[in-house]
């Protein structure tokens, strides 16, 4: 076994495995695969994200966590929005770009804690894409397409997206020179180019021109954590995820109802697996909502939310004749959910191995592009609340609600499946469905990504109930759902909607590594 390379676009995961082939860590990988992606899926992935990571090192022997998102700016409150008469933050614009980008900061650290390649090397193939340009897919055309008026409001954008005033189409090259400008102050000057170096200039600069919040001491006292992950058991495997203020703890949550169910008896594709499957995640999603926001802000029970007894309180609200009613459940703060994300692991020659999450939230994150910079701030911090009731409610130097995470599941004390997907509100629910038809039913990982696909509740920006599932789905289990209460929604076969899954199995008995991506997404897969 010489590596494992995954991810939701091809040139990206070609470039992890050029990185394992030089000798370097897999974490060095991943830093090189999640570059590529903030150039050739700019509406997904960038610099003005988070990130979010799993990192287990043979070393070390232990799973330990990157928590890569960064806080409100020290001017950012809810007066400041108050004042200018919003009732709620933007999704768009300065005012959505509120938070510090964690991404480069995660990128340096994890480089200094692993790293044996020259941190420059990690950066080429970046700086390439961006200068030289590439060949964009059908999809990322097409979103291009959806939010051509948002691209089209701003010259920055606009002169990046735009070919002969009309949306650069499928095919044709998109070359983004002031991103690979970027990536080079990166590649010279490591993360002080990005928090305290002439890359926040130019973002203070534009933040200032166009009525932003941040000021450049919010860059200059960035700062991440590692962090203890926390988990659960699930028939016997260990089950990873990065603490809040992400939602992975409702994963956790999720298998310690699932796990009260013989799944192989339910069977895979069945009525009953679907129903079981979304009426857990309703359940579970109500906890997660009161609950996961900035640790620093709240003093969250987790022995309590991850104990095998608090599920089975949970667990007799379940009926396998009928959905729970969601009028029934205790009204609690809506919390949105994101839209786009990348997705990606890695697994070297010895087996190091590394789950990671980036984003800039919504499509092309707050469709604000300082100039100069070739690159969206995130919209991450829109997810704030203005009502100081809310748990989570906007303060200066406050670390918002994520819905992006990454999965890691442990055999024997030893990685066995590296997994995690694109989202929203489907994150949780398709990592449990990667982890049952892994675990329980015997799939590889590809069969687990293909495998038809199911949605419950809200995705894409919709205040949505609906059980979405895929058109694979056959009528007679369709109906069934219809007949227990489940109000579906019918979606296209390997529908966007679903997200894009990516995964690594790792058989240590047989000395093989499996990797899978998702064709609903432009990844591939390589094991070598």
């Amino acid at each position: 076994m010489n590596g494992a390379v995954t991810s939701p676009h091809y040139l990206a995961t070609q470039t992890g495995k050029r990185i394992l082939d030089q000798g370097g860590h897999a974490v060095e990988a991943a830093i090189a695969v999640n570059a590529v992606l903030c150039v050739v899926i700019p509406h997904m992935a960038g610099l003005g994200g988070d990130l979010f990571a799993l990192i287990w090192d043979q070393d070390e022997k232990e799973v330990k966590s990157m928590h890569g998102s960064g806080k409100s700016g020290s001017y950012v409150n809810r007066e400041a929005y108050k004042q200018k008469e919003l009732r709620e933050i933007p999704e768009r614009g300065p005012l959505a770009a509120n938070t510090i980008p964690g991404t480069v900061d995660a990128w340096w650290e994890l480089h200094q804690q692993y790293g044996r390649l020259k941190w420059e090397v990690l950066f080429e193939d970046a700086v390439h894409y961006a200068e030289s340009g590439f060949p964009i897919t059908d999809k990322v055309s097409n979103f291009i397409q959806e939010k051509a008026e948002l691209l089209s409001d701003h010259a920055t954008t606009k002169q990046v997206f735009f070919k002969n005033d009309r949306p650069i189409l499928a095919g044709e090259l998109l070359v983004q020179p002031d991103l690979a400008w970027s990536f080079n102050q990166i590649a010279q000057s490591g993360r002080d180019a990005f928090y305290n170096g002439e890359i926040t200039d130019k973002i203070i600069a534009s933040m200032e021109k166009h009525g932003g919040l941040l000021v450049k001491e919010d860059f200059k006292e960035h700062s991440l954590e590692w962090e203890r992950p926390l988990s659960t058991s699930y028939r016997g495997f260990e089950i990873y995820q990065v603490k809040p203020n992400t939602q992975g703890i409702a994963v956790l949550m999720m298998l310690n109802m699932l796990e009260k169910n013989d799944m192989t008896s339910i069977q895979d594709g069945t009525p009953e697996y679907y129903h079981l499957l979304a009426e857990t995640a309703k359940l579970k999603f109500r906890f997660r909502d009161k609950w996961v926001t900035d640790l620093e802000t709240i003093d969250l029970p987790y022995d309590e939310l991850l104990s095998k007894s608090f599920s089975s309180e949970v667990y007799d609200h379940f009926s396998w004749d009928d959905v729970y009613r969601e009028e029934e459940l205790e009204e609690l703060p809506k919390v949105d959910d994101g839209r786009d994300t990348a997705y990606l692991s890695v697994v070297d020659k010895e087996g190091n191995s590394i789950s990671l999450i980036q984003s800039i939230f919504h499509e092309f994150g707050s469709g604000f592009m300082p100039e100069g910079c070739g690159f969206f701030l995130q919209n991450r911090g829109s997810h704030f609340s203005l009502d100081e009731n809310h748990p989570n409610t906007l303060e200066p130097n406050k670390r918002t609600f994520h819905t992006i995470i990454p999965g890691m599941a442990l055999k024997d004390g030893k990685p066995f499946m590296l997994f995690g997907a694109m989202g929203g509100e489907g994150q949780p629910q398709t990592q449990c469905a990667m982890l049952t038809k892994v675990i329980d039913f015997g799939y590889n990982m590809q069969q687990a990504i293909e495998a038809p696909r199911w949605l419950y509740g809200r995705t894409w920006g919709e205040d949505s109930s609906t059980l979405k599932l895929e058109g694979r789905v056959p009528d007679e289990i369709i109906n069934d759902l219809r007949r227990r209460g489940h109000t579906v929604e019918i979606v296209e076969d390997y529908s966007q909607t679903m997200g894009h899954a990516q995964g690594i199995i790792i058989d240590h008995e047989r000395g093989v590594y499996s990797a899978g991506a998702d064709p609903r997404g432009d990844g591939i897969a390589l094991c070598w």
